[in-house]
């Protein structure tokens, strides 16, 4: 289960650095951010891990289902205890904040590719993000009394969808376009790429319809899991399988590809910024 947590975090972060990367200057070496990233995520997952693993062990049985409230109560009064309130609320305070930026860029991209725009206004990214937020807060205050364990089970459930989506983009970036995308061309449904792309779009949803059978979950637990032994191993079979399926039928079906990395001009971006 850690193992599976952890790979989960992993590729959970994928957007926040799609997100990110694209303000870093054009000449930062790949390696950089790639160790950047690599270093942050596995030095934060690995601290909380281990935190988590020796409350367990000194817990014993009084941890499963009171995770949070134990560890808050090693520290129940002084120093400790207001270091780890602290630390807890601008934990929440970064990742809320992440998050909902990325859930406005990723509703600001379906936008804007349905419309054919490559910007939007200030008043509707205040807007998608004024509605995320209020939303996700009520479905965490309907769910309070057994959100985190609903939660913990919907994140591992939500792992089967990204799990595709993450080796379709490593696969495409890597071995079909080799980084040589048209930018301009991403939001231009009459360009380069078309509106859809069916050989990715039928890819992610065979990508998610395979791993189905290998998961498990609180809410849903797949036919092949308990000759497994209970062991979820759908993020293993998804990232391989849609893996060599996109990367079979890219070369069946090829898609355009351009000869370089094509960025937005400076007038283009000039021109987006004053639009917004």
């Amino acid at each position: 289960m850690q193992c599976h947590s952890q790979h989960h975090g992993k590729i959970a972060f994928g957007p926040y650095v799609a997100d990110y990367s694209r303000y870093l200057p054009t000449k930062t070496p790949t390696i950089k951010a790639f160790l950047a990233v690599g270093s942050g995520t596995v030095i934060g997952t690995q601290a909380s891990m281990i935190l988590g693993v020796f409350a367990a062990a000194l817990a014993g049985n009084a941890f499963a289902g009171h995770e949070v409230a134990y560890i808050v109560g090693l520290g129940s009064t002084g120093l400790i205890a207001a270091l780890l309130y602290i630390s807890i609320f601008f934990g929440k305070v970064t990742i809320t904040a992440l998050n909902a930026y990325g859930s406005f860029m990723s509703m600001a991209a379906i936008f804007c590719g349905f419309r054919g725009k490559q910007q939007i206004s200030r008043r509707q990214r205040l807007f998608f993000i004024i509605l995320m937020v209020s939303f996700s807060t009520a479905l965490g205050l309907a769910g309070q009394h057994s959100f985190l364990k609903l939660f913990s089970a919907f994140l591992l459930f939500l792992l089967a969808f990204f799990t595709p989506w993450s080796a379709i983009n490593l696969v495409d970036y890597y071995w079909v376009t080799k980084g040589r995308y048209d930018v301009p061309q991403l939001s231009n449904p009459n360009g380069r790429y078309g509106r859809w792309n069916k050989v990715g779009i039928i890819t992610y949803v065979i990508g998610v319809m395979i791993q189905l059978p290998f998961i498990a979950t609180g809410f849903y637990t797949g036919p092949l899991v308990e000759k497994l032994g209970g062991v979820d191993i759908s993020w293993i079979v998804g990232l391989v399988a849609t893996s060599i399926i996109y990367y079979a039928a890219i070369k069946i079906w090829p898609m355009s590809v351009a000869d370089r990395l094509i960025l937005p001009s400076s007038n283009e971006i000039l021109d987006s910024k004053s639009a917004n």
